[in-house]
Parts: C-alpha cells; structure tokens; sequence
C-alpha cells in the first residue's frame, strides 16, 4: 500500500492544488461529444505520423538505447515488433511520434500530441484501460498544455526562450496520466510539482535530431511524474506558482485565472488545432502555400532567376544552406525551394538525397529572405509573400495570410486528412492492418481494454 500523503499546513492552498482540485472535480463530468471527436482525430493522426516516424535515424537510436538499458515489459513500440516499460515505451513513441513535425498545431504554439499520447497509451496496455477512459486522459492532458501555455501570455515563436512542448509537455503527461491513476487533488498537486522539475529543452536544437527527444522525454517524464506521486512521492505544493517555481523560471508571469479556466470549453475544441499539410515547421507552411501558388504560374523551374521571401523576424527558419535535409524542415529558403521544383511537399523532401539533388543546389543560393519587424510574428495575424523572377524579367507574386488547415481558416477535410493518414501508415504497415488501424482510432472511445492492446500491436507490427 503507497504511504499517504498530506499537506503542510498552510493558510491557503496555492494555485497548483486549486488547479489539481479543478482537474480532479472535472474528471466525473462527460466529455462533449465535440471534444471526443477532436481528440479521435488527433489521435488518429499523430499515432498515423509515428508510423512513418519509427523508422528514422533518431527514433531508431533512442529504441536502441532504451532496450540495451530497459527490459521487455508490456508496452508496444510503434513501429519496432517490440515492447518495453511503459516509461521508456513512452519515450521512443514520443519520439517517434513528433520526428517528423508532422503532428498537430496549437494556438498558442506547441506538440501536444507527441508530449501525451504515448504516456496514455503506454499506461493503458500496462492497466487495462478502456478506450474511454484512454481518451478522457489525452483531452486531460492536451488541456493542461494548452492553459500553461495561454496562461503564459507567450505566443510568438521568436519571443519564445525554450522550446515550449518540452516545457508545458511534461505537466500535460502527468495530468493525462493521474487521470488513468486517479490521482487525488493531493497526489495530482505533487505529480504536477514533480513534472515540474523535468521541464525544459532548448530551442537550440530545432532543427536536430535532438528535437525529437523534447517530446519523446516530455511524455517519459510526465509519466514518471505520475506514477512517483501514486507512490507517495513529493514536491513543493505550489510548484506552479512560487516564486522560484514553474512560471518564474520559464515565462515570468502567469495569468491564474486562464490556468484556472482548465475545462470547457476544452481547447481541443476552442479554439482547436491545426493538421499539419506539410511534415516541417509551422511557419514554413506560410512560405510553402505561397510558392505552390507561384509554381502553378512558373513554366518551368529552370527558368528561375530569384526568389524573394518577404517574412516576420523568425531568425530560426531563416537558414540558407540547411545541412541535411532534416535542417530543411527550419528553413523559409529549401521548403519554397522545394515546393518550387517539385509542385508538393512530403515527407521525402526532406531526405538527405533531395537536398543535395542537382536542381535544389542550384536554385537554393537564388532564394532569399527580408525578415520585416512589422510584420507580426504570431501564426494567427503573421503573412508571408514570395515573388519569383524569371529569365525572361517576368515576375511572379504569391501571398499566404493562413495555410488551409489552420486555426480560422478553411478546415482540412476527412478526405484530406486520411490521405495524410494511409500515406503515413503505407510506409511501415500492409493496407489491410494500416485499414484496421484507421478503424480503431475512429472509435477509439467504444474499444473494451484488449482493444488498446489490439491497435498497439497492429501499429507495432507484431
């Protein structure tokens, strides 16, 4: 039996306990059916992504380490035909799972999906969870990260000081998992605390195979967080809201009452999220949308004298000369290249061969970028416009003020998106066990507890 646990005495609980009490209260009521629709959806996605994400460099290597360090135990590895303990699973799908940057868009900026889900799922195998209860944790989990980062008051890119889901992705997990644990308010303020002290990546690594670690660590530790507060395991009561706690060290400031709003409507819903189009940056969605506008009027590439990328001041998607391919998912200048030559974006522009292809080499040192201060830097009030020069002196212009897909714009359709997903799944699996896969997750809040199991082995390709 785990030793109990019960507070210092203090003359008011602090804002950690009260959001632990919110979260705690809130998880008797059922969730609207829109927020189980966003969360299938989303679920459906990024476990589509960590499909295609299994088999490279960096995911690979993190397997390799965990099963040279951890046992088998009764977690599956998307994409490995192989299990481990639920901390490390987490961890590797994590991974997996964000590699790509092909998972979803949030407002404020973050990777909810990759932080979260695979804390969720490792511990349903491990519990016995019905999809249900699985799903209820992912929405918990998603509407942690989203208050944090609300409540930060940071949204653009360029202001931000860490690399945001391996900040907020950590608490997001220890939520999503207390959920499965069924924490109490006091057990879940200690959770939080411990999450806490796990938070942190650099921003520095965007555009590595480091970056993929973020998420993958986020989701490992949050569970970890979890599972040493069901055990008796403690941190300072108000990690959150001390002075030289969470929002100090991280933001230096905290809006209580947006944290406290955690609950409906759930952020999944409103303001929602964005499916990713394009497997690379955010922000060099702007820069793709407008080059595929201009290539429809280039006849042919060729012709291409100049490129001119007129962008916000984004200094880490402003590389000319992307090392590898994988540095090309952070550059304004290969992803219009690579839209220019190649009329579509996916997951093989950024493989090593098409960076160092003939024609990219060519027309890369032809593409350049005005980063403007006057041009907000947010994603939702931020535009991009991009004129190309041909030989003859023609000029071709193009603008994207928001990609199709994103928070206010023309939605992504059902159709689009599961072209997305049979693309992501064909990569690793046979079309007829990527086809179940796809009608799991479609109604992955009916499956009984073997059917988490059931879909964990269809995407691991046991």
């Amino acid at each position: 039996m785990a030793p109990s646990i019960t507070d210092a005495a203090n003359d008011e609980p602090g804002l950690t306990r009260l959001l632990a009490e919110r979260i705690v209260a809130l998880r008797a009521m059922p969730l609207p059916e829109a927020a189980r629709t966003a969360a299938r959806r989303l679920l459906l996605d990024g476990l589509a992504v960590a499909v295609a994400g299994a088999g490279e460099a960096a995911p690979a290597g993190i397997r390799r380490l965990q099963q040279r360090l951890a046992a088998p135990g009764p977690a599956h590895l998307v994409g490995a035909g192989a299990r481990l303990g639920v901390c490390a699973a987490a961890l590797c799908n994590g991974a997996a799972m964000h590699v790509l940057d092909y998972e979803a868009m949030w407002s404020p900026p973050n990777h909810a999906t990759s932080t979260c889900l695979p804390a969720v799922l490792a511990l349903a195998e491990e519990r016995g969870a019905s999809g249900a209860e699985a799903l209820a944790a992912f929405v918990a989990g998603v509407e942690m990260q989203g208050r944090l980062r609300v409540a930060s008051g940071v949204f653009e890119p360029r202001a931000f000081r860490f690399h945001p889901p391996g900040v907020v992705g950590p608490l997001g997990a220890a939520v999503a998992a207390g959920h499965l644990l069924v924490l109490d308010a006091t057990r879940l303020t200690h959770a939080i605390g411990i999450a806490a002290s796990r938070a942190g990546s650099l921003l520095a690594n965007a555009g590595t195979m480091t970056k993929c670690l973020h998420c993958g660590q986020a989701a490992a530790f949050g569970l970890e967080a979890a599972l040493l507060a069901a055990d008796g395991f403690t941190a300072n009561l108000d990690a959150l809201g001390h002075g030289q706690g969470f929002f100090a060290a991280f933001f230096n400031a905290c809006e209580d009452g947006l944290l406290l709003n955690y609950g409906e409507p759930w952020r999944l819903v409103e303001p929602g999220y964005a499916i990713k189009r394009f497997p690379c940056q955010y922000g060099t969605h702007f820069v793709i949308n407008a080059a595929l506008q201009a290539a429809q009027r280039v006849p042919r590439p060729a012709a291409i004298r100049a490129v001119r990328i007129v962008s916000p001041v984004m200094p880490y998607v402003d590389r000319p000369a992307p090392a590898d391919g994988l540095t090309g998912k952070f550059s304004f200048q290969y992803t219009a290249a690579a839209a220019l030559l190649d009329r579509q974006v996916g997951i093989d522009s950024f493989r090593d061969e098409r960076r160092f292809a003939a024609d990219m080499v060519a027309l890369l040192p032809l593409v350049q970028v005005e980063q403007r201060e006057e041009i907000p830097a947010s994603f939702e009030a931020m535009h991009v416009e991009l004129e190309v020069t041909l030989a003859d002196g023609h000029r071709i212009v193009a603008r994207c003020d928001k990609p199709k897909g994103y928070i206010g714009a023309a939605p992504l359709s059902e159709a689009e998106h599961l072209t997305k997903v049979e693309d992501c799944l064909s990569r690793a699996l046979a079309p007829a066990r990527a086809a179940e896969a796809i009608e799991h997750c479609q109604r992955f809040d009916r499956l009984p507890s073997e059917g988490i199991g059931r879909l964990m082995t269809l995407l691991a390709g046991e």
